[in-house]
């Protein structure tokens, strides 16, 4: 018991509860080039609807990465993705200039250091996407809504047509008016979303065949819709126009103060942004709004009514999945904080022009960079590479030449607790007649032996319905997506082949479809064959590794069993470190083992076992050198390969058991 100095009661509590966790077996990693999406980070991916949100749809150049994720998630739902950029890949910009490659990673802490120019907003991942985005900042109730000056103006009913004809005003409607914005016309008010200003020319002395020279006659803004109301003709006498801000029905009033900011004596912080899919490569429709931000504050310490943070650059770059912000003094003191002793700190309100921001921007100068090398896909992979950081199961190759493949079987083996699942190259078996099975057994052949990767024989032909198109991909997401699915039904140590858990999903043909004579030379590689066979679907018709020696680890379910043993078995040895190796310790040990093999056992993963953790293998020696051993000998169950049905005849006098175990 513990030391005390005087009398008295001491409690202690000692957990002898510990138990082998069960531990994950069903997570892939893929690295691989996509339209949009952080960028050198593992990102989790629970579902193809969520890699389409977060990567977008596919396109050419992303279609094989694309679906080889999407196939796997066909199956299970968890698959870390790592996108990786091509040479020249550019973020866009607010000014074309300005596009350049920066924010890898989905941390844009650091951004505002990056990039250079005079651009406020950038898009926050690379690619071409980024120049579909449109950002409108409005300032304060000015940008929100205004009355423009005194202007000579006639439209008629049903026309689209607003010609403005007083010469000497159109510089003031240029300033004043901007495509997009809302205006109000006739008695009625009817609201008019402008579509485009034109300026009209003609000839200064009205000759017929052109002569002289052209002079501004008047100005024309076609509207979005036709004018219904009574027609207007204000030019003899001006008026003032009602002019809205394009996205003011968006939100409930117009930018103004704080709570915060009244509450430190300060006014007009607040500013309204809006994000816009001006091309609509992001939603199918040009113009939708992909996000909108109220009342967010130019002060550098605005709180919210809740307690959360509200100073709009940290804001828009934590919470926005599309924009990010670069420059935190976009207006007058933006940046700096509420307690300002200047009085209208933020600017606003006292200033009558309409801000140029509030007119919105349309990024440009995005670039998706060319098609992934293998080291930059490496580079990507090396995110997989250490199992303390991220915990996987499955290093999907995708389209992995022979290098990649080199790589992946590296990491797998350096790791010792996932798999690397391999497919041929799309050259190898695409249109390659009778070269095809040749191919596929040269790229094998150009493999390590090993059983952490996997292999099977060949490419599918699917139905993408993001661009009614058929493409061509990689099997290896459905082989491993079968693992994960066998893994979900059954166990880990189940096979994942064969008519009863190998059914491939999403299939319209196969690249290749080995016959007999093919499947025995690609098994005897170590080449997993596919096929498809009338009424029984596409199967995956093999579960070997890639290891060549004769062993009980050439096949998945044995590799995967010892995974799930030494994975779980290690975790739950963590907890006798730094105990003492002593015979109380070692049956604490063994107590802990024998029931998680017994259980495996039970559900047939096993056929026998022992453990052996005593003093025949932590000798004084061992013990002397702070080391301590356990000894777990397995009998791993063994899936049927091969079947063979005897079918023997008798003659009718002859009893069954003449000659039961005797042909």
């Amino acid at each position: 018991m513990p030391f005390q100095v005087s009398p008295g009661v001491n409690v202690s509590e000692i957990d002898l509860t510990t138990v082998v966790p069960a531990v994950a077996t069903t997570e892939g990693g893929l690295v691989g080039q996509f339209r949009w999406g952080p960028a050198g980070t593992r990102v989790l991916v629970d579902s193809e609807d969520r890699l389409v949100n977060i990567f977008q749809k596919p396109n050419d150049a992303t279609a094989e990465d694309f679906f080889t994720a999407a196939n796997f998630l066909a199956y299970g739902n968890a698959l870390y993705v790592v996108r990786e950029t091509g040479t020249g890949a550019k973020n866009s910009a607010e000014a074309t200039a300005d596009a350049a490659l920066f924010g890898q990673g989905a941390d844009t802490s650091s951004w505002s250091n990056e990039p250079t120019g005079n651009s406020n907003f950038f898009a926050k991942y690379p690619g071409v996407l980024g120049n579909s985005l449109k950002v409108s900042v409005c300032r304060d109730s000015v940008d929100y809504s205004n009355v423009t000056d005194s202007l000579k103006f006639k439209i008629d009913r049903n026309s689209d047509k607003l010609n403005f004809i007083d010469l000497a005003a159109i510089t003031e409607v240029t300033n004043e008016l901007s495509v997009g914005d809302i205006i109000e016309l006739g008695t009625e008010k009817r609201r008019h979303k402008i579509k485009s200003i034109a300026s009209a020319l003609s000839d200064v002395d009205g000759d017929v065949d052109g002569g002289g020279a052209a002079v501004l006659d008047d100005l024309v803004v076609t509207l979005e819709t036709k004018y219904k109301g009574d027609s207007v003709d204000q030019s003899s006498s001006a008026v003032t126009i009602t002019r809205h801000w394009e996205f003011s029905d968006v939100f409930d009033s117009a930018p103004g103060t704080s709570s915060y900011a009244l509450s430190n004596g300060s006014a007009n912080d607040e500013i309204h942004v809006v994000v816009v899919d001006a091309g609509g490569e992001f939603s199918g429709t040009a113009g939708s709004i992909l996000e909108s931000y109220t009342g967010l504050s130019l002060a550098s310490d605005a709180k919210t009514e809740q307690g959360a943070g509200n100073f709009w650059f940290n804001v828009i770059n934590a919470q926005s999945q599309y924009l990010a912000a670069v420059n935190r003094e976009i207006f007058t003191n933006a940046g700096e904080t509420a307690a300002s002793s200047v009085s209208d700190a933020f600017g606003g309100s006292g200033d009558t022009t309409i801000s140029t921001l509030s007119r919105g921007v349309t990024l440009s100068g995005g670039v998706e960079g060319s098609d992934l090398t293998a080291a930059q896909k490496i580079t990507g992979y090396d995110l997989f590479a250490q199992a303390e950081d991220v915990d996987v199961s499955f290093l999907l190759g995708g389209n992995a030449d022979q290098t990649l493949a080199l790589k992946l079987i590296d990491i797998a083996e350096s790791r010792k607790d996932c798999l690397a699942v391999l497919s041929p190259e799309k050259d190898d078996v695409v249109n390659k007649g009778i070269n095809t099975r040749d191919n596929v057994i040269a790229f094998r052949d150009s493999l390590s032996s090993t059983s952490y990767a996997v292999m099977d024989s060949g490419w599918k032909y699917l139905y993408d319905k993001y661009n009614d198109v058929y493409r061509w991909s990689p099997l290896n997401g459905d082989t491993a997506g079968l693992m994960v699915q066998t893994d979900l039904t059954r166990d880990p140590w189940y096979s994942p082949a064969g008519y009863n858990r190998g059914n491939m999903k999403n299939v319209v043909k196969l690249a290749y479809n080995p016959g007999k004579g093919d499947r025995d030379q690609l098994y005897k590689k170590g080449v997993n064959p596919v096929i498809t066979q009338p009424g029984q679907g596409t199967v995956l018709f093999g579960d070997k590794t890639l290891l060549s020696k004769p062993s009980a680890f050439d096949r998945i379910n044995v590799r995967r069993l010892f995974i799930v043993l030494e994975k779980a078995i290690a975790t739950a040895a963590k907890f006798t470190l730094f105990e003492f190796n002593d015979e109380f310790t070692r049956s604490q040990f063994t107590n802990l083992v024998v029931p998680f093999l017994r259980d495996v056992q039970g559900r047939r993963g096993i056929t026998d076992f022992q453990v052996v953790c005593d003093g025949s293998n932590n000798t004084g020696e061992v013990i002397d050198r702070n080391e301590f051993i356990g000894d777990i000998y397995i009998k791993p169950a063994r899936s049927i390969n091969f079947i063979q049905l005897n079918f023997v005849a008798v003659r009718s006098g002859v009893e069954f058991s003449e000659v039961v175990g005797r042909v």
